[in-house]
């Protein structure tokens, strides 16, 4: 049966990803936010950085979580029935990734429930993330081992690799974290991401990293209808540090068939407002000598909001910015372009 029925070719698989992804989410998250109000962990409007007015729960990476779960584990399933998907789309290499991004994706979202519900120091919580990233790299291979150039060919890391790897994980995880401030920036963030990182997939035919992000924007445009101003729902630092994680796997794992420059710089382009943004504030906050995990109103996001804009402007004003990024990295990376990357 699912060999007559899925005869299909890689964009209606993908599109059914996001769709299964984004319908899941959206039925699951009133839920998931029923039971945060049941379980009290919800944010309070108890400090000036915090931009809410009413109690609002934050499990609302739980209901990302399982969006993408659903349409990742559905696809997987077509997979293994099909050998029409095997033999055009996926090898047993790419399901042996998926594999490590769900175990690894796993654990990351218990790091951040665990913050969301218990509470955790800012060092023990980077410890666990330097954890479940060491995992990933040693023992699902999620590593970067050199780069392809255009013009200049193979670099190879060398003892650099697990370094390197380690510093892209924590350093994508933790700008994610940090840009979890507004109503729906993050959300509507990964939606633009994961785009972009869709379409280059695709030109480039790194089909696991496509499905792959159409799972990730499905689950967030599954939850954005809850999490846009005024939220009702907060992804909080499970979602945040799962989202971060996804997107920096599906990075490593086109590192394997195409130029570093398309697996990983497409990422950093998009992403570049929020990356840099963070790194602004890290290096402020050393020269200050405070911990560069303590939470203030020193982001552009905060600034914005400082400066009379409401978060709706300031959250579409990132919007705009992320897309218009997004689509200068999807005119550089395309096939017979520039080759910038």
């Amino acid at each position: 049966m699912y060999q007559h029925l899925f005869n299909i070719n890689i964009y209606w698989l993908c599109g059914l990803t996001f769709f299964l992804a984004a319908a899941s989410c959206a039925v699951v998250t009133p839920l998931v936010r029923r039971m945060a109000f049941a379980l009290g962990v919800f944010d309070e409007p108890n400090d000036d950085r915090r931009v809410h007015a009413q109690p609002t729960p934050r499990l609302g990476g739980l209901a990302i979580f399982v969006g993408f779960m659903l349409a990742l584990f559905a696809m997987l399933n077509v997979a293994l029935t099909n050998n029409y998907v095997i033999h055009h789309y996926l090898g047993t290499r790419d399901l042996a990734h998926i594999i490590g991004l769900l175990s690894g994706g796993t654990l990351m979202l218990g790091v951040g429930l665990w913050d969301d519900i218990m509470g955790m120091k800012p060092g023990r919580k980077f410890l666990a993330q330097f954890l479940v990233a060491g995992i990933t790299i040693i023992l699902y291979k999620f590593t970067v081992f050199g780069f392809t150039l255009p013009h200049v060919g193979y670099i190879a890391l060398g003892w650099l690799a697990i370094p390197f790897s380690l510093f892209w994980y924590l350093g994508m995880v933790n700008a994610i974290n940090f840009m979890d401030g507004l109503d729906g920036l993050v959300t509507g963030v990964t939606i633009i991401a994961s785009i972009t990182m869709i379409v280059v997939s695709l030109w480039h035919q790194e089909y696991l990293v496509a499905i792959t992000m159409c799972a990730l924007g499905g689950a967030a445009a599954g939850f954005l209808p809850f999490n846009y101003n005024p939220a009702r729902i907060f992804m909080g630092d499970g979602g945040s540090l799962f989202i971060g994680f996804v997107m920096a796997s599906a990075a490593v794992m086109g590192t394997e068939k195409v130029a570093v420059g398309i697996s990983l710089l497409v990422p950093l382009l998009v992403l570049a407002l929020p990356i840099l943004d963070t790194a602004r504030v890290i290096i402020a906050r050393l020269g200050k000598r405070v911990p560069i995990f303590d939470a203030d109103r020193s982001h552009a996001h905060h600034q914005l909001l400082d400066f009379g804009l409401t978060q709706r402007q300031v959250v579409n004003i990132m919007y705009v910015v992320c897309g218009i990024l997004g689509g200068i990295a999807i005119v550089l990376s395309r096939p017979g372009g520039p080759h910038v990357f």
